[in-house]
């Protein structure tokens, strides 16, 4: 299958490598918007750290910023994490994207992107705990839900039950991606602070890419 980007053509094909060749290609097309995305979203995240902190003895008076930084968290940065990944799928189909983009899941979908956060996190903990090993399948397998939320507009089931059939055949291709994505993180924290920004970038063309590549290959499945 073939998608044109800036008149240029790259072969989308569901696989770990060329996924990460096409998000390298795609971050330099649209670097400026993208990094600007990147850290509109970094500075959007912060008072998520209030539900992080760690003290050596709980004090009282911490306990509001705590409950700010997960109420936060919930439902300001969690959907605008999914808006994040629209913007990138966006970038990886070669339309046109804009800042405002980052807030459009607050316009379309809302809740459900709401509640599908939470589901997914719900769901991967509990494998995680399940000796890990069922929350790397899950997390695999789930890993297209933000973008049938925001982009499908799907309700939080239909999200989750496409993702998981859309993803049969390739969360190896998938896991692979994350465990890239580990070292890449790395590279950028050795590059320090635009290297950073540059993985994170390249991480989320990827993760676009690989689920566009997926829908051009075999199509959105039907909700049943």
């Amino acid at each position: 299958m073939v998608t044109i980007l800036n008149n240029e053509q790259y072969d989308f094909y569901p696989d770990a490598g060329k996924s990460y060749s096409v998000g390298w290609k795609v971050i330099w097309i649209y670097f400026v918007e993208l990094l600007v995305i990147s850290i509109v979203y970094m500075l959007l995240s912060g008072p998520v750290s209030f539900a992080q902190w760690k003290v050596d003895s709980f004090e009282w008076y911490l306990l509001p910023m705590v409950m700010f930084g997960i109420a936060y968290g919930v439902f300001v940065a969690g959907p605008i994490g999914y808006g994040a990944k629209w913007v990138f799928l966006k970038a990886v189909r070669g339309e046109r994207i804009e800042i405002r983009d980052i807030f459009a899941v607050f316009q379309k979908n809302y809740w459900n992107a709401v509640v599908a956060n939470i589901v997914v996190g719900v769901i991967v903990g509990m494998g995680m705990i399940m000796l890990i090993v069922p929350g790397i399948i899950f997390a695999c397998r789930l890993a297209f839900v933000p973008y049938l939320v925001v982009d499908r507009e799907m309700d939080v089931m239909d999200a989750l039950r496409v993702s998981w059939d859309m993803t049969r055949g390739y969360g190896w291709q998938i896991f692979l991606m994350g465990l890239l994505a580990f070292f890449i993180v790395i590279a950028g924290l050795i590059c320090l602070f635009v290297g950073v920004f540059i993985s994170a970038m390249w991480i989320s063309t990827a993760f676009a890419a690989m689920y566009h590549s997926v829908a051009l290959k075999n199509g959105i499945p039907e909700i049943r």
